[in-house]
């Protein structure tokens, strides 16, 4: 990245960048929270996390208007290493897990998410969505009428507003109107003092207390390098749908240097380690977050409504950050994957329906995410193995076999159901000018059937061969062959 670009990231269309970094701030608030005790640490831990993840997030990492937070898979990876073994183990494996996503960035690692398909993606963004929507039915069972029309109040600020202006963020004011209405005329609502204690202070250098022993480290690896997996899965996925959202492309080798460095420093802060938050990122994109200001005016608000105004910040009802979650739920959500089940391949909207229904089950965007590049692997292979044509041609005592079409560990069979081994020909020509062999099952399947037709004493002859569609014959095959 050229030192001209990074400065615009920073300096394009400020206002708009502040204003939307300040959405995100109140989305962040609930879901860390919530997060906060799915993981077993006090809200403070990951407000404070939240806020060193986004500073400096925004400074080392490569997706401009992306938000990252402590909340996610991460912290479901957390929760039974700190409920077995306490925080401070879950500080040391924070600080790992940011060493190893670092040293993931310096390898350049993140190629493997070339591997994640279109299909799998979208069924990450919606099981997102429905996983954010969820998280809200808590906060709307069991509550007064008052709470159902604080909602419904808020939900029209934030659509029809716009309509008139969007100078301000219509979120920013739906949570200005329903904190002065709950404030000027009290009523029986929630407000985000009840979801916990809110930090009071500046967070300060710490570090693990706890003795670096084999036994410390047998336990915490495992743990940080599923954290620090979790974490790149989640950010590169978020990262991937700002660039189809905004047509731009983010530099994920950066992304993920910044994640570890962030990580690094949030467990220096005693923090827990965090990842991209994609339904606080589209929020932020919704409303014009494109640069890293938005990202790191995110990080910074959230600092100085914890320690400055953290009193007011307690009295904002819960009404209205649900009537916020309920819009980015909506809008993260791709409504046109509903209409393409019917148009698109009935195995790719089988892989993201799985997809979706594996997240939503497990609570665990990873889980689903594996289980999609699984499906998308394997049905590509049941699709390569149906390009693989075999036609034999008898000329006198010679078989000419001519193999067409990628030859592969998913199609090999097919390559030796397709050989009589019991012809009456005294020759056998196996023509492959016209496949492609990809890996060394190929390999091995063509030296067996040349080995039983020789077997059954006929004369074999391979013609054909080609550097450029061949070379891995050529590497993997025993003499024998390389001299037919």
């Amino acid at each position: 990245m050229t030192p001209a670009l990074y400065r615009r990231q920073w300096a394009q269309n400020p206002l708009r960048e502040v204003l939307a970094g300040m959405v995100g701030t109140f989305a962040l608030i609930p879901e860390v929270i919530a997060f906060s005790y799915i993981a077993g640490v006090s809200p403070a831990v990951s407000l404070f996390a939240s806020f060193v993840i986004s500073v400096s997030i925004a400074i080392f990492g490569g997706r401009p208007g992306m938000i990252s937070g402590a909340a996610g898979s991460v912290a479901l990876v957390a929760a039974p290493l700190v409920h077995a073994h306490g925080v401070q183990a879950m500080l040391l494996a924070t600080l790992v897990a940011g060493a190893l996503q670092v040293l993931f960035g310096v390898l350049r690692l993140q190629a493997v998410m070339r591997f994640v398909s279109a299909e799998v993606r979208t069924g990450f963004v919606n099981a997102l969505a429905i996983m954010i929507f969820a998280a809200q039915v808590p906060q709307i069972l069991g509550v007064t009428w008052h709470t159902y029309a604080l909602i419904v109040l808020g939900l029209v600020i934030i659509y029809l507003l716009p309509r008139l202006s969007d100078a301000i963020p219509s979120p920013l004011i739906c949570i200005v109107v329903l904190t002065a209405i709950t404030m000027l005329h009290p009523m029986p609502v929630h407000t985000v003092a009840d979801l916990g204690d809110l930090p009071t202070g500046l967070p300060s250098l710490t570090f693990p207390h706890i003795p670096l022993t084999w036994t410390t480290w047998s336990v915490v690896l495992p743990y940080a390098l599923a954290m620090a997996a979790v974490g790149l899965l989640e950010s590169m996925m978020t990262a991937s749908v700002v660039d189809d959202i905004t047509d731009t492309h983010g530099d994920q080798r950066m992304e993920c240097t910044g994640l570890g460095i962030s990580n690094i420093l949030v467990g220096a802060f005693g923090g827990i380690a965090g990842c991209g938050m994609i339904g606080q990122t589209v929020g932020n994109l919704r409303y014009g977050g494109r640069g890293r200001l938005s990202t790191f005016t995110a990080g910074a608000f959230l600092l100085a409504l914890m320690v400055l105004l953290h009193r007011w910040v307690g009295q904002v009802p819960m009404a209205a950050l649900v009537a916020i979650m309920i819009m980015v739920s909506a809008s993260t959500f791709s409504w046109s994957s509903l209409r393409d089940l019917a148009r698109h391949p009935r195995l790719s909207s089988l892989t993201m329906i799985i997809t979706v229904a594996v997240v939503v089950v497990t609570h665990d965007l990873a889980a689903g995410v594996a289980v999609g590049v699984m499906l998308s692997g394997v049905f590509f292979a049941w699709q390569a193995s149906k390009l693989l044509h075999v036609t034999e041609q008898p000329a006198g005592d010679t078989l000419t076999y001519t193999v067409t079409g990628q030859v592969l560990f998913a199609s090999a069979s097919n390559l030796s159901d397709a050989i009589d081994y019991h012809t009456q020909a005294e020759t056998v020509v196996l023509d492959l000018s016209h496949a492609r062999f990809w890996d060394i099952t190929a390999v091995q399947e063509l030296e067996k059937i040349i080995g039983k037709l020789r077997s059954h004493g006929h004369d074999v002859k391979v013609t054909g061969l080609r550097s450029d569609l061949h070379d891995i014959i050529n590497r993997q095959s025993d003499e024998t062959l390389l001299a037919l």
